[in-house]
Protein backbone atom coordinates (compact mmCIF):
# COMPACT_ATOMS: atom_id res chain seq x y z
CA UNK A 1 0.00 0.00 0.00
CA UNK A 2 1.34 3.37 -1.15
CA UNK A 3 1.99 5.77 2.06
CA UNK A 4 1.03 9.42 1.35
CA UNK A 5 4.15 10.82 0.81
CA UNK A 6 5.89 8.15 -1.41
CA UNK A 7 9.15 8.72 -3.11
CA UNK A 8 9.54 7.26 -6.75
CA UNK A 9 11.30 3.91 -5.11
CA UNK A 10 8.67 3.62 -2.40
CA UNK A 11 5.53 3.94 -5.06
CA UNK A 12 3.75 1.76 -6.75
CA UNK A 13 2.01 2.83 -9.65
CA UNK A 14 0.69 -0.31 -11.36
CA UNK A 15 -0.90 -1.70 -7.76
CA UNK A 16 -1.78 2.24 -7.35
CA UNK A 17 -3.66 2.06 -10.51
CA UNK A 18 -5.32 -1.69 -10.41
CA UNK A 19 -6.45 0.02 -6.95
CA UNK A 20 -8.73 2.78 -8.84
CA UNK A 21 -9.73 -0.19 -11.82
CA UNK A 22 -13.78 0.94 -12.43
CA UNK A 23 -13.87 3.93 -11.38
CA UNK A 24 -14.31 5.09 -15.36
CA UNK A 25 -14.23 3.59 -18.63
CA UNK A 26 -10.39 4.36 -18.91
CA UNK A 27 -8.04 5.71 -16.51
CA UNK A 28 -4.64 7.45 -16.67
CA UNK A 29 -2.19 7.54 -13.70
CA UNK A 30 1.06 10.25 -14.03
CA UNK A 31 3.18 10.31 -11.05
CA UNK A 32 5.92 13.08 -10.41
CA UNK A 33 8.47 14.26 -8.23
CA UNK A 34 10.64 16.98 -8.74
CA UNK A 35 14.09 17.76 -5.96
CA UNK A 36 15.76 21.04 -7.17
CA UNK A 37 18.93 22.63 -5.44
CA UNK A 38 19.48 26.12 -5.95
CA UNK A 39 22.97 27.73 -5.30
CA UNK A 40 23.40 31.59 -5.31
CA UNK A 41 26.01 33.69 -4.71
CA UNK A 42 25.86 37.74 -5.03
CA UNK A 43 29.21 39.92 -4.70
CA UNK A 44 30.96 36.70 -3.34
CA UNK A 45 28.58 36.73 -0.82
CA UNK A 46 26.01 33.38 -0.38
CA UNK A 47 22.48 34.21 -1.61
CA UNK A 48 20.19 31.28 -1.82
CA UNK A 49 20.91 27.92 -0.89
CA UNK A 50 17.38 26.44 -1.04
CA UNK A 51 15.57 22.81 -1.80
CA UNK A 52 12.59 22.25 -3.18
CA UNK A 53 10.35 18.89 -3.60
CA UNK A 54 7.83 18.81 -5.39
CA UNK A 55 6.11 15.42 -5.50
CA UNK A 56 2.33 14.19 -6.44
CA UNK A 57 0.33 12.28 -9.00
CA UNK A 58 -2.37 13.41 -12.01
CA UNK A 59 -5.19 11.22 -12.42
CA UNK A 60 -6.57 11.32 -16.19
CA UNK A 61 -10.24 9.40 -16.35
CA UNK A 62 -12.32 9.17 -19.28
CA UNK A 63 -16.43 8.78 -18.88
CA UNK A 64 -18.99 8.51 -22.33
CA UNK A 65 -16.19 9.70 -24.29
CA UNK A 66 -14.85 12.87 -22.28
CA UNK A 67 -11.65 12.90 -20.36
CA UNK A 68 -10.93 15.30 -17.18
CA UNK A 69 -8.24 15.49 -14.53
CA UNK A 70 -8.17 15.59 -10.95
CA UNK A 71 -4.26 15.84 -9.32
CA UNK A 72 -3.09 15.43 -5.68
CA UNK A 73 -0.24 15.33 -3.46
CA UNK A 74 -2.14 12.42 -1.49
CA UNK A 75 -0.56 8.94 -2.76
CA UNK A 76 -2.25 7.06 -0.19
CA UNK A 77 -4.92 4.64 -1.73
CA UNK A 78 -7.89 6.89 -0.32
CA UNK A 79 -6.14 10.24 -2.00
CA UNK A 80 -5.78 8.78 -4.84
CA UNK A 81 -9.03 7.98 -5.00
CA UNK A 82 -10.64 11.02 -3.97
CA UNK A 83 -8.58 12.22 -7.05
CA UNK A 84 -9.83 10.05 -9.60
CA UNK A 85 -13.62 10.38 -8.19
CA UNK A 86 -13.51 14.09 -8.71
CA UNK A 87 -11.86 13.83 -12.42
CA UNK A 88 -14.86 11.07 -12.93
CA UNK A 89 -17.64 13.78 -11.69
CA UNK A 90 -16.15 16.54 -14.15
CA UNK A 91 -15.67 14.20 -16.94
CA UNK A 92 -19.10 13.24 -16.63
CA UNK A 93 -20.60 16.35 -16.38
CA UNK A 94 -18.71 18.14 -19.00
CA UNK A 95 -19.78 14.98 -21.29
CA UNK A 96 -22.02 16.78 -23.33
CA UNK A 97 -20.06 19.67 -23.97
CA UNK A 98 -17.07 18.22 -24.99
CA UNK A 99 -15.08 19.94 -27.71
CA UNK A 100 -13.44 16.39 -29.28
CA UNK A 101 -13.86 13.02 -28.15
CA UNK A 102 -11.67 11.04 -26.96
CA UNK A 103 -10.29 7.47 -27.83
CA UNK A 104 -7.45 5.48 -26.17
CA UNK A 105 -5.27 5.96 -29.16
CA UNK A 106 -4.45 9.10 -28.08
CA UNK A 107 -2.92 7.57 -25.44
CA UNK A 108 -0.82 4.97 -26.71
CA UNK A 109 0.64 2.13 -24.81
CA UNK A 110 4.19 3.22 -24.78
CA UNK A 111 6.40 1.05 -22.52
CA UNK A 112 10.03 1.35 -21.35
CA UNK A 113 12.28 3.27 -19.04
CA UNK A 114 14.51 5.92 -19.94
CA UNK A 115 17.51 7.59 -17.72
CA UNK A 116 19.08 10.79 -19.05
CA UNK A 117 23.16 11.21 -18.73
CA UNK A 118 24.62 11.84 -15.07
CA UNK A 119 28.37 10.93 -14.76
CA UNK A 120 28.77 12.80 -11.84
CA UNK A 121 25.92 12.67 -9.13
CA UNK A 122 24.90 16.04 -7.69
CA UNK A 123 25.68 14.99 -4.01
CA UNK A 124 29.44 14.10 -4.99
CA UNK A 125 30.03 17.32 -3.90
CA UNK A 126 29.00 19.14 -1.09
CA UNK A 127 26.96 22.64 -0.24
CA UNK A 128 30.67 23.82 1.04
CA UNK A 129 32.41 23.06 -2.08
CA UNK A 130 29.70 24.20 -4.93
CA UNK A 131 29.16 27.29 -2.90
CA UNK A 132 33.22 28.12 -2.61
CA UNK A 133 33.01 27.15 -6.81
CA UNK A 134 30.77 29.89 -7.22
CA UNK A 135 32.45 32.72 -4.89
CA UNK A 136 35.06 32.04 -7.00
CA UNK A 137 33.40 32.58 -10.42
CA UNK A 138 32.45 36.30 -8.52
CA UNK A 139 36.24 37.00 -8.22
CA UNK A 140 36.90 35.79 -11.96
CA UNK A 141 34.17 38.13 -13.32
CA UNK A 142 35.33 41.02 -11.25
CA UNK A 143 37.88 42.02 -13.61
CA UNK A 144 38.15 45.71 -12.14
CA UNK A 145 36.94 47.87 -10.15
CA UNK A 146 34.06 49.52 -12.80
CA UNK A 147 32.65 45.93 -12.22
CA UNK A 148 29.57 46.80 -9.42
CA UNK A 149 27.84 43.56 -9.16
CA UNK A 150 28.47 40.08 -9.78
CA UNK A 151 26.30 37.38 -9.89
CA UNK A 152 27.01 33.08 -9.82
CA UNK A 153 24.07 30.83 -9.80
CA UNK A 154 23.37 27.02 -10.14
CA UNK A 155 20.15 25.10 -10.20
CA UNK A 156 20.44 21.42 -10.00
CA UNK A 157 17.04 19.27 -10.33
CA UNK A 158 16.65 15.99 -10.23
CA UNK A 159 12.96 14.88 -12.35
CA UNK A 160 11.18 11.02 -11.72
CA UNK A 161 8.37 10.71 -13.70
CA UNK A 162 6.12 7.25 -14.32
CA UNK A 163 3.21 7.07 -16.20
CA UNK A 164 0.68 3.71 -16.45
CA UNK A 165 -2.50 3.64 -17.98
CA UNK A 166 -5.81 1.06 -17.90
CA UNK A 167 -5.01 0.74 -21.87
CA UNK A 168 -1.25 -1.00 -21.07
CA UNK A 169 0.68 2.51 -20.45
CA UNK A 170 3.82 1.75 -18.07
CA UNK A 171 6.87 4.75 -18.80
CA UNK A 172 9.36 5.13 -16.22
CA UNK A 173 11.66 8.16 -16.77
CA UNK A 174 14.43 10.30 -15.12
CA UNK A 175 16.67 13.20 -15.67
CA UNK A 176 19.45 15.03 -13.82
CA UNK A 177 19.28 19.15 -15.04
CA UNK A 178 22.06 21.40 -14.77
CA UNK A 179 21.04 25.48 -15.40
CA UNK A 180 24.08 27.62 -14.62
CA UNK A 181 24.19 31.28 -14.66
CA UNK A 182 26.89 34.13 -14.55
CA UNK A 183 26.92 37.53 -15.04
CA UNK A 184 28.55 40.93 -13.86
CA UNK A 185 27.49 44.34 -14.30
CA UNK A 186 29.85 47.22 -14.79
CA UNK A 187 28.86 50.87 -14.58
CA UNK A 188 30.47 54.17 -15.08
CA UNK A 189 28.40 57.36 -14.09
CA UNK A 190 24.78 56.50 -15.45
CA UNK A 191 25.78 54.22 -17.85
CA UNK A 192 25.24 50.34 -17.01
CA UNK A 193 25.98 47.73 -18.88
CA UNK A 194 25.67 43.79 -18.00
CA UNK A 195 27.49 40.78 -19.32
CA UNK A 196 26.70 36.78 -18.66
CA UNK A 197 27.84 33.86 -20.31
CA UNK A 198 25.44 33.40 -22.60
CA UNK A 199 22.46 35.21 -21.84
CA UNK A 200 20.61 34.75 -17.98
CA UNK A 201 20.55 31.11 -17.23
CA UNK A 202 20.51 29.99 -21.06
CA UNK A 203 23.46 27.45 -20.49
CA UNK A 204 21.17 24.71 -19.22
CA UNK A 205 22.01 20.86 -20.32
CA UNK A 206 20.71 17.01 -18.93
CA UNK A 207 23.73 15.92 -17.41
CA UNK A 208 25.40 15.37 -14.16
CA UNK A 209 28.23 17.69 -12.05
CA UNK A 210 30.62 16.57 -14.93
CA UNK A 211 28.71 19.54 -17.17
CA UNK A 212 30.44 21.88 -14.92
CA UNK A 213 33.52 22.98 -16.03
CA UNK A 214 35.20 25.18 -13.50
CA UNK A 215 37.93 26.12 -14.79
CA UNK A 216 36.32 26.85 -18.62
CA UNK A 217 33.64 28.54 -16.69
CA UNK A 218 36.37 30.81 -14.53
CA UNK A 219 38.13 31.70 -17.78
CA UNK A 220 34.52 32.76 -19.63
CA UNK A 221 33.83 34.54 -16.56
CA UNK A 222 36.92 36.69 -17.07
CA UNK A 223 36.00 37.27 -20.67
CA UNK A 224 32.44 38.23 -19.58
CA UNK A 225 34.02 40.99 -16.78
CA UNK A 226 35.99 42.49 -19.45
CA UNK A 227 33.64 42.78 -22.21
CA UNK A 228 30.98 44.49 -19.64
CA UNK A 229 34.09 46.64 -19.29
CA UNK A 230 33.93 47.08 -23.39
CA UNK A 231 30.36 48.11 -23.37
CA UNK A 232 31.20 50.88 -21.23
CA UNK A 233 33.38 52.15 -23.42
CA UNK A 234 31.41 52.08 -26.40
CA UNK A 235 29.74 53.89 -28.68
CA UNK A 236 25.56 53.02 -29.08
CA UNK A 237 25.08 50.71 -31.96
CA UNK A 238 24.04 52.77 -34.73
CA UNK A 239 20.62 52.45 -36.84
CA UNK A 240 20.53 51.20 -40.20
CA UNK A 241 19.60 48.26 -42.13
CA UNK A 242 22.32 45.98 -42.96
CA UNK A 243 23.57 41.99 -42.43
CA UNK A 244 23.29 40.51 -39.53
CA UNK A 245 25.22 37.80 -37.60
CA UNK A 246 24.05 35.48 -34.71
CA UNK A 247 25.36 33.83 -32.26
CA UNK A 248 24.06 30.46 -31.22
CA UNK A 249 22.98 31.95 -27.77
CA UNK A 250 20.72 34.41 -29.59
CA UNK A 251 19.66 31.99 -32.19
CA UNK A 252 18.17 30.66 -28.92
CA UNK A 253 14.85 32.93 -28.82
CA UNK A 254 15.24 33.14 -32.42
CA UNK A 255 14.20 30.27 -32.89
CA UNK A 256 12.10 30.08 -29.99
CA UNK A 257 9.68 32.63 -31.15
CA UNK A 258 9.17 32.54 -34.45
CA UNK A 259 9.32 29.35 -35.22
CA UNK A 260 8.51 27.12 -31.81
CA UNK A 261 5.70 29.20 -30.68
CA UNK A 262 4.24 30.00 -34.36
CA UNK A 263 4.22 26.12 -34.94
CA UNK A 264 2.74 24.74 -31.71
CA UNK A 265 -0.81 23.26 -32.88
CA UNK A 266 -3.18 24.19 -29.62
CA UNK A 267 -2.12 27.99 -30.77
CA UNK A 268 -3.06 27.23 -34.29
CA UNK A 269 -5.90 25.94 -32.90
CA UNK A 270 -6.79 29.18 -30.81
CA UNK A 271 -6.80 26.86 -27.34
CA UNK A 272 -3.85 29.74 -25.93
CA UNK A 273 -5.26 33.22 -27.77
CA UNK A 274 -6.42 34.55 -23.99
CA UNK A 275 -3.06 34.18 -22.68
CA UNK A 276 -0.07 33.16 -24.35
CA UNK A 277 -1.49 34.37 -27.93
CA UNK A 278 -2.65 32.67 -31.40
CA UNK A 279 -0.03 32.23 -34.33
CA UNK A 280 0.09 33.35 -38.45
CA UNK A 281 0.21 29.81 -39.12
CA UNK A 282 -2.74 28.45 -40.88
CA UNK A 283 -3.62 24.86 -41.19
CA UNK A 284 -3.53 25.47 -44.93
CA UNK A 285 0.08 26.19 -44.77
CA UNK A 286 1.70 22.89 -43.68
CA UNK A 287 3.08 21.33 -46.58
CA UNK A 288 2.70 24.61 -48.67
CA UNK A 289 4.03 27.92 -47.30
CA UNK A 290 8.05 28.54 -47.56
CA UNK A 291 8.88 29.35 -44.13
CA UNK A 292 12.13 31.03 -44.83
CA UNK A 293 14.63 30.22 -47.52
CA UNK A 294 16.06 27.01 -48.98
CA UNK A 295 19.39 26.87 -46.03
CA UNK A 296 16.44 26.46 -43.46
CA UNK A 297 16.21 23.11 -41.73
CA UNK A 298 14.23 23.05 -38.17
CA UNK A 299 14.26 19.80 -36.43
CA UNK A 300 12.12 18.78 -33.14
CA UNK A 301 14.65 16.21 -31.28
CA UNK A 302 14.08 15.28 -28.10
CA UNK A 303 16.02 11.87 -28.50
CA UNK A 304 19.85 14.81 -28.68
CA UNK A 305 21.92 13.57 -25.96
CA UNK A 306 22.21 15.66 -23.26
CA UNK A 307 19.97 18.42 -24.57
CA UNK A 308 18.03 20.19 -21.74
CA UNK A 309 14.10 19.21 -23.13
CA UNK A 310 15.53 15.49 -24.46
CA UNK A 311 12.90 12.59 -23.36
CA UNK A 312 12.08 8.99 -24.55
CA UNK A 313 8.15 9.44 -24.08
CA UNK A 314 5.59 12.71 -23.76
CA UNK A 315 3.28 12.63 -20.69
CA UNK A 316 0.57 11.03 -23.08
CA UNK A 317 2.87 7.90 -23.58
CA UNK A 318 3.92 8.74 -27.55
CA UNK A 319 7.52 8.01 -27.88
CA UNK A 320 9.55 10.60 -29.11
CA UNK A 321 11.45 10.65 -32.09
CA UNK A 322 13.62 13.06 -34.39
CA UNK A 323 11.05 15.03 -36.94
CA UNK A 324 11.77 18.02 -39.56
CA UNK A 325 9.37 20.81 -38.96
CA UNK A 326 11.02 22.44 -41.70
CA UNK A 327 13.46 21.22 -44.45
CA UNK A 328 14.65 23.48 -47.26
CA UNK A 329 12.84 26.60 -45.78
CA UNK A 330 9.57 24.92 -46.62
CA UNK A 331 7.05 24.25 -43.33
CA UNK A 332 6.03 20.05 -43.41
CA UNK A 333 4.76 19.70 -39.69
CA UNK A 334 3.72 20.96 -36.39
CA UNK A 335 4.64 21.27 -32.54
CA UNK A 336 1.46 19.12 -31.73
CA UNK A 337 0.74 15.79 -29.44
CA UNK A 338 -2.15 13.37 -30.86
CA UNK A 339 -4.87 15.24 -29.37
CA UNK A 340 -4.23 18.83 -31.75
CA UNK A 341 -2.70 16.12 -34.30
CA UNK A 342 -6.91 14.57 -34.21
CA UNK A 343 -8.54 17.69 -33.87
CA UNK A 344 -6.64 19.03 -36.73
CA UNK A 345 -6.24 16.38 -39.00
CA UNK A 346 -2.17 17.14 -39.17
CA UNK A 347 0.85 15.78 -38.49
CA UNK A 348 2.86 16.56 -35.24
CA UNK A 349 5.10 15.26 -33.03
CA UNK A 350 5.37 13.80 -29.31
CA UNK A 351 5.32 17.07 -27.40
CA UNK A 352 2.12 16.60 -25.26
CA UNK A 353 4.44 17.96 -21.94
CA UNK A 354 2.97 19.53 -18.52
CA UNK A 355 5.36 21.37 -16.14
CA UNK A 356 4.70 19.08 -12.94
CA UNK A 357 2.02 16.55 -11.58
CA UNK A 358 -0.30 19.40 -11.17
CA UNK A 359 -0.89 20.33 -14.12
CA UNK A 360 -2.52 18.91 -17.93
CA UNK A 361 -0.42 17.90 -20.48
CA UNK A 362 -0.39 20.82 -23.03
CA UNK A 363 1.29 21.06 -26.98
CA UNK A 364 4.85 22.29 -26.05
CA UNK A 365 8.32 23.32 -27.33
CA UNK A 366 11.31 20.66 -26.42
CA UNK A 367 14.63 20.24 -28.39
CA UNK A 368 14.09 22.43 -31.35
CA UNK A 369 17.17 23.03 -33.56
CA UNK A 370 18.50 24.67 -36.57
CA UNK A 371 20.55 22.01 -38.33
CA UNK A 372 24.34 22.78 -39.37
CA UNK A 373 24.88 23.84 -42.70
CA UNK A 374 28.50 24.62 -44.68
CA UNK A 375 30.12 28.05 -43.69
CA UNK A 376 32.94 28.76 -41.23
CA UNK A 377 32.46 31.26 -38.92
CA UNK A 378 36.00 33.59 -40.55
CA UNK A 379 33.56 33.05 -44.19
CA UNK A 380 30.42 34.46 -43.07
CA UNK A 381 32.11 37.29 -41.16
CA UNK A 382 34.79 38.04 -44.32
CA UNK A 383 31.24 37.75 -47.08
CA UNK A 384 29.76 41.00 -45.54
CA UNK A 385 30.63 44.59 -46.51
CA UNK A 386 28.85 46.05 -43.71
CA UNK A 387 27.07 44.17 -40.89
CA UNK A 388 26.91 43.56 -37.21
CA UNK A 389 27.08 40.48 -34.98
CA UNK A 390 25.05 40.16 -32.06
CA UNK A 391 25.29 37.81 -28.96
CA UNK A 392 23.83 36.68 -25.76
CA UNK A 393 19.44 38.07 -25.62
CA UNK A 394 19.15 40.48 -22.97
CA UNK A 395 15.46 41.69 -24.14
CA UNK A 396 12.60 40.77 -26.40
CA UNK A 397 8.79 41.80 -27.89
CA UNK A 398 6.71 39.67 -30.16
CA UNK A 399 2.96 40.26 -31.25
CA UNK A 400 0.27 37.85 -30.31
CA UNK A 401 0.76 35.96 -33.33
CA UNK A 402 4.57 35.92 -33.44
CA UNK A 403 4.46 37.88 -36.81
CA UNK A 404 6.40 40.62 -35.69
CA UNK A 405 9.31 40.79 -33.21
CA UNK A 406 12.29 43.07 -31.63
CA UNK A 407 14.89 41.81 -29.72
CA UNK A 408 18.17 43.38 -27.50
CA UNK A 409 21.07 41.52 -27.67
CA UNK A 410 24.15 42.07 -24.50
CA UNK A 411 26.80 42.15 -27.08
CA UNK A 412 27.73 43.49 -30.45
CA UNK A 413 30.80 44.28 -33.10
CA UNK A 414 30.66 46.21 -35.95
CA UNK A 415 31.74 43.93 -39.35
CA UNK A 416 32.86 46.37 -41.68
CA UNK A 417 35.08 45.05 -45.37
CA UNK A 418 34.84 40.94 -43.60
CA UNK A 419 36.23 42.00 -40.31
CA UNK A 420 35.05 42.32 -36.97
CA UNK A 421 35.54 45.85 -35.75
CA UNK A 422 34.43 48.20 -33.08
CA UNK A 423 32.33 46.88 -30.28
CA UNK A 424 28.60 48.84 -29.99
CA UNK A 425 26.27 48.66 -26.94
CA UNK A 426 22.79 48.53 -26.47
CA UNK A 427 22.29 46.70 -29.67
CA UNK A 428 18.97 45.54 -30.93
CA UNK A 429 17.31 44.33 -34.21
CA UNK A 430 14.04 44.30 -35.26
CA UNK A 431 11.94 42.26 -38.27
CA UNK A 432 8.80 40.26 -39.38
CA UNK A 433 8.81 36.50 -38.68
CA UNK A 434 8.70 34.79 -42.49
CA UNK A 435 10.37 38.31 -44.25
CA UNK A 436 13.16 37.10 -41.50
CA UNK A 437 13.55 33.96 -41.94
CA UNK A 438 13.83 34.54 -45.94
CA UNK A 439 17.01 36.81 -45.96
CA UNK A 440 18.89 33.84 -44.25
CA UNK A 441 21.72 33.78 -46.69
CA UNK A 442 24.64 31.51 -44.57
CA UNK A 443 23.98 28.99 -42.10
CA UNK A 444 27.10 27.94 -39.77
CA UNK A 445 28.93 24.44 -40.26
CA UNK A 446 28.95 22.32 -36.76
CA UNK A 447 31.76 23.74 -35.37
CA UNK A 448 29.83 26.98 -34.88
CA UNK A 449 27.22 24.80 -33.16
CA UNK A 450 25.92 25.54 -29.60
CA UNK A 451 23.58 24.08 -27.27
CA UNK A 452 21.58 26.24 -24.87
CA UNK A 453 17.83 26.55 -23.69
CA UNK A 454 15.80 27.81 -20.81
CA UNK A 455 13.64 26.27 -17.77
CA UNK A 456 11.32 29.59 -18.71
CA UNK A 457 8.90 28.55 -21.23
CA UNK A 458 5.33 29.95 -20.00
CA UNK A 459 2.29 28.58 -21.46
CA UNK A 460 -1.30 27.50 -20.61
CA UNK A 461 -4.09 28.30 -17.91
CA UNK A 462 -3.12 27.99 -15.07
CA UNK A 463 0.36 28.95 -16.13
CA UNK A 464 3.20 26.26 -16.91
CA UNK A 465 6.84 27.24 -16.91
CA UNK A 466 8.26 24.10 -18.67
CA UNK A 467 12.18 23.59 -19.78
CA UNK A 468 13.27 23.71 -23.63
CA UNK A 469 16.42 23.31 -25.27
CA UNK A 470 17.78 25.11 -28.55
CA UNK A 471 20.53 24.24 -30.69
CA UNK A 472 21.56 26.23 -33.60
CA UNK A 473 24.92 27.20 -35.14
CA UNK A 474 25.76 30.65 -36.13
CA UNK A 475 23.44 32.65 -38.74
CA UNK A 476 23.88 35.03 -41.39
CA UNK A 477 20.64 37.52 -42.35
CA UNK A 478 20.93 40.11 -44.50
CA UNK A 479 19.22 43.35 -45.01
CA UNK A 480 18.03 43.89 -40.80
CA UNK A 481 17.19 46.98 -39.25
CA UNK A 482 19.22 47.37 -35.93
CA UNK A 483 19.25 50.10 -33.48
CA UNK A 484 20.49 51.21 -30.36
CA UNK A 485 19.12 51.76 -27.42
CA UNK A 486 17.84 55.64 -27.99
CA UNK A 487 15.31 54.52 -30.25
Amino acid sequence: MNAPHATPAEFDAVSALFALAGAADWIGLRFVEEVSQHRGVRNGRPERNQVHISRGAMVETVVDGNLAYAATPDLSPAGLRNAADRATRLARAGARHAMAMFSPALRPAGYGTVTGPCEQRFDSLSLEELTARLIAACAHLRVSGDIVETAAEITLTEHSSRYVTSSGADVAQRFHLVSQNFQATAQEGPEIQRRSLNGPVARCLQGGLEVLDFDRIYRECERAGREALELLAAEDCPSETCDLLLAPDQMLLQIHETVGHPLELDRILGDERNYAGWSFVKPEDFGRLQYGSSLMNVSFDPTFPGEFASYGFDDGGSRAHREYLIRGGLLLRGLGGLESQARLALPGVANFRSAGWNRAPIDRIANLNLEPGDSTLDDMIASVERGIYMSANRSWSIDDYRRKFQFGCEYARLIEDGRLTDVVRNPNYRGVSLPFWHSLKKVGNPDTFGIFGTPFCGKGEPNQMIRVGHASPHCLFSGVEIFGGGR
